[in-house]
């Protein structure tokens, strides 16, 4: 009887508490995320918006408490044709307690997340398809472009953890066979009701998985409808810049991708990756560029596994001396400091958008549950005297003229480490410090030395 009881035990334990129906090809499983965050900030922004603005009632020291609960169900269904028909819906409810960086709280929302059906399958010839319309996740290529769709904070609340991610509406086709896959979508993004511009965009991305995680890709995006601004820099940087309404819509994006390891032997513990993305839109005589290259070598036979990786990612701004304007959209990009955000503390101030960074992380693994990565990122302007972000830096410099950006190239450098322990297979602990210094072009902008920007957080993740 002992070895049976030992058996039922574990296969009880084994079991997904989750997993409602299994049974005549159909399943229907339930899912569960949460999380809460307590963040702290001193010198919000260098404390900038005190020295340009004085008298602005605006705290520059600040922390709160903010939590999401992501509950959800989803199902699958195998067609005696072998097909299986899926889907999924999930909803996120948020809140932040206390005033948090961007001097929002006490507020939250609970929101549609996922909601979408799908159809996969074989079409012969080594041939898969997937097909699916509803709101849902979609990735395309680095997340450089295509990946967050859905906007946290504000009046939705919990800001930092950013726990919306699903395209509010989506029609995703993929077909795939070789390590080939081409995927055609056209998704809508899950704007803040207060900021809502109508954006809806559509393209085709071609990709190829090859050996040992390498792969090439290629994405074109095309806006169809939009009414998000464009700031272009005054003429010469003299003067406040125009923001033109509308100018997203039309705007054509390409972008390249690719990540390799092609050495053997004693350089084999190499990896290479790069982006590249060219975009133009007519209408407003647009021509922008941007990209990245990173290098990562792998510490073999080494105690904690350690991964250095070198890094330099580009954002064209627009030329105060052109007529044109040159200034990179970013669109939906990835924005966590492992995948594209410039900086650490500096990612909450600076879009992907005149700026460029030259980065190093170092990461190591004291156990299998532990891992620690130090980050460094040193932060420059693509162009000076034009907007870094949107032109929220326009001010009266000393001689009495409207300047917007910045006279000096260097703005900021940016150090954090974080620590991730896995407690259990489901719960997830994340905790971080971080400090960024200003640099000239920052401490001119203040008119003089700007404040150290420093800060931390510990939160806790469970996913079932």
């Amino acid at each position: 009887m002992a070895p049976l009881l030992i058996a039922t035990t574990a296969a009880a334990q084994d079991r997904d508490p989750f997993l409602f129906y299994d049974q005549n090809g159909t399943k229907v499983r339930g899912h569960l995320q949460a999380g809460i965050n307590f963040p702290v900030e001193s010198n919000l922004y260098w404390n900038l918006p005190q020295a340009i603005t004085p008298g602005l009632d605006f705290g520059p020291d600040t922390s709160w408490v903010e939590a999401y609960v992501k509950p959800g169900i989803s199902f699958e269904n195998t067609l005696d044709s072998g097909g299986t028909i899926y889907g999924k819906l999930s909803a996120v409810a948020s809140y932040t307690w206390g005033t948090d960086a961007f001097d929002t709280g006490d507020t939250g929302a609970t929101t549609l997340e996922e909601g979408y059906i799908g159809i996969r399958g074989t079409a012969g010839a080594g041939l898969t398809y997937d097909v699916s319309v509803g709101p849902r996740e979609l990735k395309l290529g680095t997340g450089m472009l295509i990946s967050n769709g859905a906007t946290s904070g504000f009046e939705r609340g919990a800001l930092k953890l950013g726990p919306r991610k699903a395209w509010e509406m989506s029609a995703i086709a993929k077909l795939s066979g070789n390590g080939l896959t081409g995927t055609v979508f056209y998704i809508d993004p899950n704007e803040l009701p207060s900021t809502d511009a109508g954006n809806e965009l559509a393209g085709i991305d071609l990709r190829h998985d090859g050996a040992q995680g390498s792969y090439l890709g290629a994405t074109y995006i095309h806006v169809l409808n939009s009414g998000s601004p464009y700031p272009q820099a005054a003429p010469g940087g003299i003067g406040a810049p125009s923001v033109l309404t509308g100018p997203r819509e039309g705007t054509n994006t390409i972008n390249l991708y690719g990540k390799t390891a092609p050495f053997a032997g004693a350089l084999a513990n190499w990896t290479f990756t790069g982006d590249y993305a060219y975009q133009w839109n007519d209408t407003v005589d647009l021509e922008a560029w941007a990209g990245r290259v990173t290098a990562s070598y792998a510490f073999q036979g080494i105690a904690w596994s350690p991964v250095l990786t070198l890094g330099y990612q580009t954002f064209s701004g627009d030329d105060p001396d052109t007529t044109a304007l040159e200034r990179f959209d970013p669109l939906y990009y990835e924005g966590s400091p492992s995948a594209w955000a410039t900086g650490s503390k500096s990612a909450s101030t600076f879009i992907n958008s005149n700026v460029n960074a030259l980065s190093v992380a170092l990461q190591v693994k004291p156990s299998p549950k532990d891992t620690v990565t130090f980050r460094y990122s040193h932060i420059r302007a693509d162009e000076l005297n034009s907007p870094i972000q949107f032109g929220q830096g326009t001010r009266v410099d000393a001689n009495g003229v409207v300047v917007s950006g910045v006279t000096d190239a260097h703005l900021a450098d940016d150090f954090f480490v974080e620590y991730n322990r896995i407690i259990n297979r489901n719960t997830y602990l994340t905790a971080g410090v971080s400090i960024s210094l200003p640099g000239a072009g920052i401490n001119n902008a203040a008119g003089g030395n700007a404040d150290n920007w420093n800060g931390g957080f510990v939160n806790v993740v469970v996913n079932f």
